[in-house]
């Protein structure tokens, strides 16, 4: 178990009045209630420096409150020794460039060898927190940039900037097919029910807008510019297929359905020359959980993709 103090001095403004177990609810919102009233029956909530036993105390605004929650580990997975490739780090993020390949979360046929293990061996302490501080996904075949917490404030504050719309992530992606234009794709997703691995567009389904413009046209491909307003599974892949550009060497969301002959062609072979979805995480920008400043992260395209650009660029 890990045990920590935290302190906070209570507002007179909101406060005043209000029971001991309500306030720190508001006070502490990275902890559920029932854990707070059971640490203050514990003994473990102190007010201006003296153990406050009851739940039900009134308090006058301006206290300082004190907390020594105890977090028990909550992931049963194990630690190993995986590079997580930092290019950022300070007492409460990590920010990754996830390599493609690598699974963020453990699952069925994933157990081990994932972001979530690296993690457990790099930063001991993310065996306390929730998801072990990952605050979104990228999938396996999916490169770029990852935001991660290194503390529970910092998780729930990411996490609910990501509900907020308040995290900008943009996306580079080859696409099959010629685009004219860019666009917006708004159009809810859900899973598949024939095919439970895969999303689709459905009118059931959760709400999810991607915005798209072109980067570069190739003779039957478009080099694109993607940035998300929701995160759905799978939103970029789904979505591109539903407007009829699917993501190059996708082999889940392939939609080889052409009438040119030559293209058809192209596109059944291609993953003998790429043999993962051409979409890459490139940009990040959120507010810091502590300091609340700007965090802005660039960074450029893989190797293997860069090779695609090239050998594209090629047939013009």
């Amino acid at each position: 178990m890990l045990k920590k103090k935290i302190s906070i001095l209570a507002p007179y403004s909101s406060i005043s009045g209000k029971r001991l177990d309500q306030t720190i609810s508001k006070l502490f919102p990275q902890y559920s209630r029932s854990c707070l009233k059971n640490w203050i029956l514990m003994n473990l909530v102190y007010i201006n420096g003296q153990i406050e036993k009851r739940p039900d105390k009134k308090l006058l605004g301006g206290e300082i409150i004190t907390i020594y929650p105890i977090i028990k580990k909550i992931t049963s997975n194990l630690p190993e020794n995986i590079s997580l490739n930092i290019i950022y780090e300070d007492n409460n993020i990590l920010v990754i460039n996830k390599p493609s390949g690598l699974v963020v979360h453990p699952g069925a046929g994933n157990e081990t060898g994932t972001v979530l293990n690296g993690l457990l061996h790099y930063y001991k302490n993310s065996q306390y927190l929730p998801r072990c501080g990952i605050v979104h996904r990228l999938d396996k075949n999916t490169s770029g940039l990852m935001v991660i917490a290194k503390t529970v404030c910092a998780y729930y504050y990411l996490v609910q900037s990501l509900k907020d719309k308040k995290v900008i992530r943009k996306y580079q992606a080859i696409v099959k097919g010629n685009m004219i234009s860019g666009g917006i794709v708004n159009c809810p997703i859900m899973r598949n029910p024939k095919n439970r691995i895969s999303m689709i567009v459905h009118a059931s389904g959760k709400p999810a807008i991607t915005h798209y413009k072109i980067i570069q046209r190739f003779k039957f491909y478009t080099h694109i510019l993607l940035k998300l307003e929701t995160g759905r599974t799978h939103q970029i892949r789904t979505h591109m297929l539903h407007i009829k550009y699917p993501l190059l060497g996708d082999p889940l969301y392939s939609g080889i359905n052409y009438s040119n002959n030559y293209l058809k062609k192209k596109c059944f072979y291609e993953n003998q020359f790429f043999s993962r979805q051409a979409l890459h995480a490139h940009y990040i920008k959120f507010l810091h959980p502590t300091t609340k400043n700007t965090m802005s992260f660039e960074i450029s395209l893989p190797k293997d993709m860069e090779a695609l650009i090239l050998d594209l660029e090629q047939e013009l």
